[in-house]
């Protein structure tokens, strides 16, 4: 869709761009590939299993509850709309997100340099922000418990919660189709005072689009992106002045897929007790379903239980349409079941992957459409599986097993929401996990495979700053 808009006209900065640095087109997302965990690795230089964001939807074992970072409006009323909303604004950061891993944002404050961040799910950085007082919507902003200061980058724009100053600029509260504006309008005003020294620019609303209209609506939200990126540009005299005062990294944080059909997980598992959305006898539920859009995943909610009862949801999801892979932890090695059998894996020194990671297999390497020969393995299906598996399971918060859906396919939210008709992601297949990362003015090292985790240490590494901790 990238190409497909720049060959139409309709994204010239990101032609520019393109024509100036180098473009990989494969960059993995993380699984689940969705935007909490993917934007977590964004900014962390880690996956799921170091930064611990484990899912859109995911069920919090210390606090017996639910979290649910806004799959859909329904799927937030349901959760309670103060909650769910203060989950993602303060406690993703705040509490969810791990403190034995620094930001870009730390790193670079730490080092004194001057960090920007407009609305971005992952802000944490070093200075303390008060929520504002002239936004035109601070009432209704305090009215849902938006009364408390977090810490983010020096100069923090999120969703007119926070701004570190007055740009004149508003979003609407975050609004889908606002947001990428905002941006822009914030991003000029930053660089015509020149108040940044390294700026993360988010221009969320191509994936809203895509979610409405499907994959292939993607060369209109693109160029509205575009022109959020031509602002910028504008005011320091074009795209090629631009170009030549900053180093630029343009990245999505994963793809999307058509969906034809929803499905249902909860009903799927109506022979176990499962946890509900306000349940009024918790204590008697057996599972914690957390739908994610493309993926999924279930808690068993008596550790006691956990290897009585994983083998029985395993067994009820095996043929259930939709699901493509089960994934959970057993004896210490990860297991994976499709239709195509089961196959077992753990960090090992018999096969290597793209990404440097080493590992041994054992099963049926048609579960992952795994090509194994000469020592390398590697899956054009489900690029660097066994890594980024491995590291969603690793996650302190992961389900006990994971699921990812087929193509065509999307678990519906426990609002009743769903994409049906437009597009999703989340799952481990290619077509959900592959996205642009474009990159100009920096040293680019040769590297076989490219994914989101590698973009904080080259960003740090044009800085000049240790990626360490």
């Amino acid at each position: 869709m990238l190409d497909l808009a720049i060959e139409e006209g309709r994204a010239p900065a990101l032609e520019a761009l393109r024509a100036s640095g180098t473009y990989v087109r494969d960059c993995l997302s993380t699984f689940p590939s969705v935007t909490p965990v993917a934007s977590a690795a964004i900014a962390t230089g880690c996956g799921p299993g170091e930064h611990h964001i484990p899912s859109m939807n995911w069920y919090h074992r210390g606090e017996e509850r639910y979290v649910e970072y806004g799959s859909s409006f329904p799927a937030t009323r349901a959760f309670g709309v103060v909650r769910s909303l203060y989950d993602t604004v303060y406690n993703m950061n705040m509490a969810h997100l791990t403190r034995a891993r620094r930001t870009v944002f730390e790193h670079l404050d730490d080092a004194g340099f001057r960090t920007a961040c407009t609305t971005y799910l992952i802000y944490r950085g070093r200075t303390r922000h008060e929520p504002s007082g002239a936004s035109v919507y601070r009432r209704i902003a305090e009215a849902v418990q938006f009364r408390h200061p977090v810490y983010g980058a020096r100069e923090l724009f999120y969703a007119d919660l926070f701004d570190s100053r007055d740009t004149g600029c508003t979003s609407a509260l975050g609004m889908p189709g606002q947001r990428d504006r905002h941006t822009g309008c914030v991003g000029a005003y930053l660089v015509e005072h020149d108040l940044f020294d390294f700026l993360l620019f988010s221009l969320p609303d191509n994936d809203t689009h895509s979610h409405k209209l499907g994959p292939d609506g993607q060369v209109t939200s693109i160029a509205e992106a575009d022109r959020a990126l031509e602002r910028i540009m504008h005011v320091a005299g074009g795209a090629e002045a631009f170009l030549e005062e900053h180093a630029v990294i343009v990245m999505s944080d994963h793809s999307q897929t058509t969906v034809d059909e929803g499905v249902n997980l909860a009903q799927a598992l109506e022979d176990f007790r499962v946890l509900v959305p306000a349940d009024p006898a918790p204590v008697e539920a057996e599972l914690a379903v957390c739908p994610s859009a493309r993926s999924g995943s279930v808690y068993v909610l008596d550790e006691s239980r956990r290897e009585e009862v994983v083998p029985r949801v395993v067994a009820a999801l095996t043929d259930l349409d939709g699901v493509d892979l089960l994934v959970w932890r057993e004896n210490g090695t990860a297991a994976v079941r499709s239709a195509a059998g089961e196959l077992r894996f753990q960090p090992g020194d018999a096969l290597r992957d793209r990404r440097g990671g080493s590992w041994s297999v054992e099963g049926d390497e048609a579960v992952l459409a795994l090509e194994a020969s000469d020592g390398a393995v590697t899956s054009a299906v489900y690029p660097d599986a066994l890594g980024r598996l491995w590291s969603a399971l690793a996650s302190p918060h992961a389900g006990d097993v994971l699921i990812s859906a087929e193509p065509g396919f999307e678990f519906v939210d426990w609002g009743g929401g769903h994409h049906v008709g437009g597009g999703s992601h989340g799952s481990l297949h290619r077509d959900d996990s592959e996205g642009v990362l474009l990159m100009s003015g920096l040293a680019v090292p040769e590297r076989e495979q490219w994914a989101l985790p590698d973009v904080t240490p080259l960003v740090l590494q044009h800085f000049g700053v240790p990626s360490a901790g």
